[in-house]
């Protein structure tokens, strides 16, 4: 007990009334510049600290109204009638705050559907989540930053694609120079991909993809993708002079539409794109084709391989078609792994064998 009380007796003796008033002066000093730093504008104190003010306050007398900060002196002068008339204390003031589960499942039905908050305080109701109205929905979206208001607009080109990805294919022209009893030729080939699936199916190579010849493989695919059970509702294709009309009317009388790009806008037929720059870059660049029934085998080598072997990142790194296994598991004692070559080696792809 002595050794801090002798200390405070020194202080309290060495400190004069001046003393104490600078002190308290630095102190609503510095109470005042962290209060300029505070974000909220009021301050609420539980009941603990109120009653712990009082009980200050009462000590210093009337003066605590020319001391107190906190709140304003008539706030603080009702807290001390309430206790005088023994008043129980004021319930907390403001709403209750918005569950912290239910905030996210907000921000995510927005994010996910781009949804306005009208119609997210609906989805809530379903949910049986009655608790949050149409101004706390908009608050925690602008909290989020995320825009509570639908979205409006016919949507992006991505989402497009996207949404239609089951039944939308793309179209494109790629061609190789041949070798002929007549000298060196083009060669054109029409390849489709549908985007969901990513099969692809090529036509027969020609040296002229007139009107009658476009029809034919348009009447081809519809085919083709009925027996693959591939649906067809929108086909987008470039503005190649090749795509006669006639070959439009095949796609509009099986109630299909024919999505043009823009001018000079690859990006919007990409995936067909990217198909016939692998064809190129993995196979047709190492060739030098002698006749159009070459060219023909090589395109069927890599489409059979392409549709049927070749791993692809957008579906887990798995093939197109078949049953592959996912067990993770080492080969076994006495099995081997395979390489299978086609086109001289040019492709291969590898599969476990017992030996």
């Amino acid at each position: 007990m002595k050794s801090w009380f002798s200390p405070l007796l020194y202080l309290l003796a060495s400190s004069s009334d001046e003393d104490l008033r600078r002190h308290v002066e630095f102190l609503k000093a510095e109470n005042e510049m962290l209060r300029k730093r505070v974000p909220k504008k009021h301050i609420f104190l539980d009941n603990e600290e109120r009653e712990r003010l009082i009980k200050l306050g009462e000590a210093i007398g009337p003066g605590i109204r020319k001391l107190i900060t906190i709140v304003h002196p008539r706030t603080y002068q009702r807290w001390v009638q309430r206790k005088s008339s023994g008043q129980k204390p004021a319930k907390k003031m403001g709403r209750t705050k918005t569950l912290e589960s239910v905030r996210e499942i907000v921000i995510r039905i927005a994010k996910e559907t781009g949804w306005g908050y009208g119609r997210i305080v609906g989805e809530l109701k379903k949910l049986r989540i009655h608790c949050v109205g149409r101004t706390t929905v908009r608050t925690i979206l602008k909290e989020e930053g995320v825009r509570p208001s639908p979205k409006r607009g016919p949507g992006t080109w991505d989402e497009f694609l996207k949404i239609h990805a089951e039944t939308l294919w793309q179209v494109d022209f790629f061609s190789k120079m041949v070798v002929t009893r007549k000298g060196i030729q083009q060669a054109f080939v029409l390849a489709f991909i549908n985007l969901k699936s990513r099969r692809v199916f090529c036509s027969p190579a020609t040296f002229k993809p007139d009107g009658k010849w476009m029809v034919k493989q348009a009447k081809s695919l519809l085919k083709q993708a009925g027996e693959s059970d591939l649906p067809i509702k929108y086909l987008v294709r470039d503005c190649d002079y090749k795509y006669v009309a006639e070959f439009d009317a095949v796609f509009e009388n099986a109630d299909i539409d024919i999505e043009r790009t823009a001018p000079r806008a690859p990006n919007q037929n990409a995936f067909i794109e990217r198909w016939v720059g692998s064809l190129k870059y993995e196979c047709l660049n190492r060739f030098v084709c002698f006749g159009m029934q070459h060219l023909d085998h090589i395109v069927s080598e890599y489409l059979d391989y392409y549709n049927s072997l070749r791993p692809h990142q957008s579906v887990d790194n798995r093939p197109l078609q078949g049953n592959w296994s996912n067990a993770d598991d080492p080969p076994a004692e006495g099995e081997n792994v395979i390489c299978h070559q086609r086109l001289g080696g040019v492709l291969r792809h590898y599969e476990r064998r017992a030996a």
